[in-house]
């Protein structure tokens, strides 16, 4: 098959559920795009290794996490994405929830929200989850809950206002 069909295919299936973790990873739905975005020109450029030798999926991960954790930033103006959950909900209950969430992440540090949203969102484990972020599965079971902890102050915060 063609490279540039297979890569297609490839981003086809996963296209909105990148833009989801994007959005987590910055904690903000702003520029979510623009990181999947420049995540994938970086993993179209070593595609026939990676699919040879590796995890397509893991590749960009870990690019996406390394982008956010090394403080990408995009000189482009900032733009909107339409919706980032996937859960069936009334719109403005879907969107008051998304956005209390995404602040409260937002408020985390960049290598704490990125193991949440690993671990979590895209509920990998904690070998898979050290390994993307660059560091020991000890650093990962230490993010975790520290960051667990403080998104459950944040939240309760939120909801005492």
């Amino acid at each position: 098959m063609d490279r540039a069909v297979e890569f297609s295919e490839y981003v086809a299936t996963r296209g909105d559920r990148l833009v989801r973790t994007a959005a987590l990873l910055l904690g903000r739905v702003e520029g979510a795009e623009d990181l999947v975005q420049d995540a994938l020109v970086r993993l179209y450029r070593h595609w026939e290794r990676v699919t040879r030798d590796g995890d397509p999926d893991a590749y960009l991960h870990r690019i996406m996490t390394n982008l956010v954790v090394d403080g990408w930033r995009r000189r482009r103006p900032v733009v909107s994405v339409a919706s980032v959950p996937d859960v069936a909900q009334s719109a403005d209950e879907s969107l008051a929830q998304r956005d209390v969430v995404l602040r409260a992440l937002a408020q985390l540090g960049r290598r704490q929200r990125a193991a949440l949203v690993l671990r979590y969102w895209n509920d990998w484990s904690i070998e898979r989850t050290a390994e993307t972020l660059g560091c020991s599965p000890g650093n990962v079971r230490a993010l975790t809950p520290n960051g667990l902890a403080r998104l459950r102050v944040l939240l309760d915060e939120e909801a005492m206002q």
